[in-house]
């Protein structure tokens, strides 16, 4: 059981370790709740990290999961770009010599 209202939400498998996975639950592009569950659970095309869902909430069970392949992949991509540009940084003057 989760502590949200009655609703439609995002959901992230954020991971899966020991066959358990840790999900965050998100509103309007904030984090409104996160629980650990059983892997199993979840559909089997979405058993993995960063895997994103729509799910249905109904007091407090989500009573449906509907993986989306496309959003998780342009938010894989939108996060890796923002990793790459921060990792590449302006060359300093020590480098230049």
């Amino acid at each position: 059981m989760i502590d949200l209202d009655d609703g439609t939400y995002t959901a992230v498998v954020d991971s899966i370790e020991d066959g358990l996975a840790t999900i965050f639950y998100e509103e309007d592009g904030k984090d409104v709740a996160s629980e650990v569950r059983d892997a199993g659970d979840l559909p089997e095309d979405g058993r993995h990290a960063d895997a994103l869902f729509t799910v249905d909430v109904l007091d407090g069970e989500v009573i449906d999961w509907t993986y989306n392949p496309a959003e998780t992949e342009e938010r894989q991509e939108a996060a890796q770009n923002r990793f790459d540009r921060l990792s590449s940084r302006p060359p300093s003057e020590d480098d230049e010599s």
